[in-house]
């Protein structure tokens, strides 16, 4: 997969990007990631990106002069199947079936705003989806960017070394995960559930599902509703 970043704080990337599952991605050729500067599609001495808004208020807006230049030129070496992803609070809301979805896609474009937002007719005209990863403020999107890039890239075929890794996980079927425990059997006093340590593989299925779902339940009453009213199958049971 080919990802391209554009945004104002090209050095923000740095770190990030260059560790752990990423890293490891990008060394064994499984994500192409480029970081693009947005002043690089500026034609001024000052390389202006932004200006102030019609009809007043506080803040300055980016321009949709360089943002349409930079990916009208990016989409002419990009396959047609690239999407165009903006980040910004007003976006649907980004969850674990989305990073699926997108972990599909052969090339992703992300544009990470500053100051008070775009334009509005970048995201009328010039993107084919617009995310958002919460409810609450940051100073600009590439954070959003690099959690939604990390999200995708771990589902990429090799990006975990064990493909079966990222089906078991937190969200991937609705639920969240069941607890995790390792060496030592007793902790301070504090010993590991019994069942994970009797050699019963049927049983600690059963428990690890049991566990998923009562964690739920008891702590994301939206996912757990989500689950509980989920439309059954032609002919099925209600889905718990």
């Amino acid at each position: 997969m080919r990802i391209d970043v554009v945004t104002l704080f090209p050095a923000m990337f740095s770190g990030p990007l260059d560790e752990s599952i990423i890293k490891r991605a990008r060394t064994a050729g499984i994500l192409d990631l480029r970081i693009h500067d947005l002043r690089d599609w500026t034609h001024d001495r000052h390389r202006t990106v932004d200006d102030s808004p019609y009809g007043g208020g506080p803040g300055m807006v980016l321009k949709p002069e360089p943002l349409f230049e930079c990916v009208e030129s990016l989409r002419a070496e990009l396959p047609k199947e690239a999407k165009v992803i903006l980040t910004s609070p007003s976006g649907r809301r980004f969850d674990q079936s989305t990073a699926r979805e997108l972990s599909g896609c052969p090339s992703l474009v992300f544009l990470c705003g500053s100051y008070e937002g775009y334009d509005e007719r970048v995201r009328e005209h010039l993107v084919d989806d617009d995310l958002s990863i919460g409810d609450y403020v940051l100073t600009n999107g590439n954070l959003p960017a690099m959690v939604i890039i990390d999200s995708v890239v771990r589902l990429l075929p090799g990006a975990l070394g064990d493909d079966a890794s990222s089906s078991d996980e937190s969200f991937s079927h609705g639920l969240l995960e069941y607890p995790h425990y390792t060496r030592p059997p007793v902790f301070r006093g504090w010993p590991v559930p019994e069942v994970l340590t009797s050699g019963n593989h049927a049983a600690v299925e059963r428990w690890r599902k049991a566990q998923s779902v009562r964690r739920t339940a008891e702590r994301r009453q939206d996912l757990w509703e989500n689950r509980r009213w989920e439309k059954p199958a032609k002919g099925g049971k209600k889905s718990l």
